[in-house]
């Protein structure tokens, strides 16, 4: 074939200025953009734009499919094309290149390099130019940063000291263990560690390292109980956390006549004495309370009644503790599993002296402990009770609590 033949049957040739894959961004972003051009001045409105199709530019410039892509993504980075949104379901492309920011773009190059030389470059993974800087060149880098989210905050090293230990007031490594395990006593005892009493213990000691001052560290070496000097006494208290029984017996009947059970109403009535400015607004009720008994008792004095009305929470109670009730339990109902749930063990009588046989009014009956046998809480106890009586004359058999047969 010869060669006039075979030039005639490849087609037009596609114009190609090295120098503007500087300004546009590559070499296909450069066809891409002459081709563009091209099509643009044949149009009789400069402003129109050019609707093709991938295959059309393929055919008129020989960019593949992904080479397009990535030329209209480096045009549209300069400013230099414009793409319109059309139905996803065709494949005809809306474009317009701009002429005048184009023009810019021409005049910024040659001024800024008027001999026309294309600097070295190299090449990413994107085929972006890079510039290589010289290394005299003062950098003058922009970054770029979002305004709702800033630059990323910079990591910072912080070196790490072998055999690290923390610096203190201590004068030693063993008065600081005790001064740690004083303060995990005290969170396991306040519940101020929320089941971690030894991370809460970490941040105190911690930040004593970073000189700041504790008072429970002050408190230790004075050797009084930690927290002790930073109880505060308020007003409605006989001592710090201590409140005046009558005001807390009031607060007491106040929920127990909005219809809770006692053990909550003890607990909510305590929870809002603990609370200084809660506690401050009904200390202040109470009083003005106290204040018109006061003076309704005295008038009724005054004409003569001996006893005048006080309130029930005004009489004075004896304490309630857990040795008064077990008393009252054991004297009602011995088999009660409210004993059981105590760490206390029946005594044993000594070996040395002979156990007395008891009478048949001390011997339960035998309906009495089938009865406390029957609840889950109270089985243990009357097995241990049976066990340790033998004299009773009963025995298990079977779940069932029977006569004992002597032969």
């Amino acid at each position: 074939m010869k060669i006039g033949i075979f030039l005639g049957n490849l087609g037009n040739p596609a114009i190609y200025y090295p120098k503007l894959a500087t300004i546009t961004g590559g070499v296909a972003a450069s066809i891409f953009l002459c081709q563009l051009l091209q099509w643009q001045s044949q149009k009789s409105n400069s402003g129109e734009w050019v609707k093709t199709k991938s295959t059309e530019i393929e055919k008129a410039t020989g960019l593949n499919q992904e080479e397009q892509e990535l030329a209209r993504k480096q045009l549209k980075v300069r400013s230099l094309l414009k793409e319109k949104l059309t139905n996803p379901n065709t494949d005809i492309l809306e474009l317009w290149a701009d002429i005048d920011a184009f023009e810019e773009k021409l005049n910024n190059f040659w001024t800024s390099n008027p001999a026309g030389i294309i600097p070295q470059t190299t090449r990413e993974s994107n085929n972006r130019p890079v510039e290589i800087i010289p290394e005299t060149s003062p950098p003058n880098h922009a970054v770029k940063t979002d305004k709702y989210f800033g630059q990323p905050r910079q990591q910072i090293a912080v070196a790490v000291t072998p055999h690290y230990r923390f610096s203190g007031p201590w004068n030693s490594q063993e008065e600081l263990h005790k001064f740690q395990r004083a303060l995990e006593a005290y969170a396991q005892e306040h519940n101020l560690g929320f089941g971690n009493p030894s991370g809460w213990a970490f941040k105190i000691i911690d930040s004593m390292t970073k000189g700041l001052t504790s008072t429970f560290w002050e408190e230790f070496i004075a050797g009084i109980p930690l927290g002790e000097s930073q109880k505060v006494q308020r007003d409605w208290e006989i001592e710090p956390e201590v409140p005046y029984p009558a005001f807390e017996e009031e607060r007491i009947q106040y929920y127990v006549h909005k219809g809770e059970p006692l053990e909550a109403a003890v607990s909510k009535a305590r929870a809002d004495l603990r609370n200084p400015v809660l506690g401050k607004d009904l200390w202040e009720g109470f009083l003005r309370k106290c204040d018109r008994i006061a003076d309704d008792a005295l008038k009724a004095k005054n004409q003569g009644v001996d006893t005048p009305y006080l309130p029930s929470s005004f009489n004075e109670k004896p304490q309630i503790t857990k040795d008064s009730v077990m008393r009252k339990l054991g004297a009602i109902a011995p088999q009660s599993a409210l004993n059981q749930s105590t760490s206390e063990t029946i005594a044993e009588p000594p070996k040395n002296e002979q156990k007395e046989l008891p009478t048949a009014a001390e011997i339960p009956n035998i309906s009495s402990l089938q009865k406390a046998y029957k609840t889950p809480l109270g089985r243990s106890l009357v097995e241990k009770q049976i066990a340790a009586n033998p004299e009773w004359g009963y025995e298990i058999v079977d779940g069932e609590i029977v006569e004992s047969i002597p032969f």
